[in-house]
Order: structure tokens, then sequence, then C-alpha cells
């Protein structure tokens, strides 16, 4: 079984920032393509940033040069910085990740989402 667990969400100021963190655990042999999407208030989860196993990120336009996703895969985690926030970021954050089990099953997870609150 694997569970995957999002953290570091709060409120910050405009302008502030945070690293959010996607932490695998479980019976993992390798973790392939992870991202992460974001979800507003009564809106559908939006593609945020990704990142292949290979370290190749993708980023959505409007996080451009202000989130840097990367990953840690000694800790089996993949982290989202997120800085110049915007209260437009707001909204909770959810980690999606293709894990290939040791029983060679692989499977897309969800984590359970971390809140983002950007404001004054």
């Amino acid at each position: 079984q694997v569970q995957l667990v999002e953290s570091g969400g709060g409120l910050v100021q405009p302008g502030g920032s945070l690293r959010l963190s996607c932490a695998a655990s479980g019976h993992i042999f390798s973790i392939k393509t992870v991202v992460w999407y974001l979800q507003a208030p009564e809106k559908q989860r939006e593609l945020v940033a990704s990142i292949t196993s290979s370290g190749i990120a993708n980023y959505v336009d409007s996080v451009k040069g202000r989130f840097t996703i990367s990953r840690d895969d000694a800790k089996n985690t993949v982290y989202l910085r997120m800085s110049s926030l915007k209260p437009e970021d707001t909204a909770v954050y959810y980690c999606n990740a293709f894990i290939v089990s040791t029983g060679g099953n692989t499977y897309s997870y969800w984590g359970q989402g971390t809140q983002v609150t950007v404001s004054s």
C-alpha cells in the first residue's frame, strides 16, 4: 500500500513564499512523473507543475518564474517552492504521482490536499 501526503500550506501575505511538500510512503519501488494541481473554491482542478523521473519540469504560464518544482528521490518527496505569491494563487494544492510498487504495479495516487491562502 502507498500513501501520498501534502504539507506546507498556510496563510501568507502577497509577495510571500511557501514550500509545499509531497511525501510518499509505503512499498515503493520508484516514483515516476509527479504533478501538482490547484483547485480554487467552486472551480475545477487545474494543473500547476509537473516533474518527470529524470527531473524535467513543466509549468503553467501563470506560475513560470515564480514556482519551482523539484524532487528528492532519497526521501520519496517532491517539493513546490512558491514565491511572489498572489491572491489568485489561493487554492487547495494537490499532489498526484505515478508510483511503481515493490509488487510491480503502477498506479496514480492523490494526496489529501493542502490549503494555500494569499491575503493581506
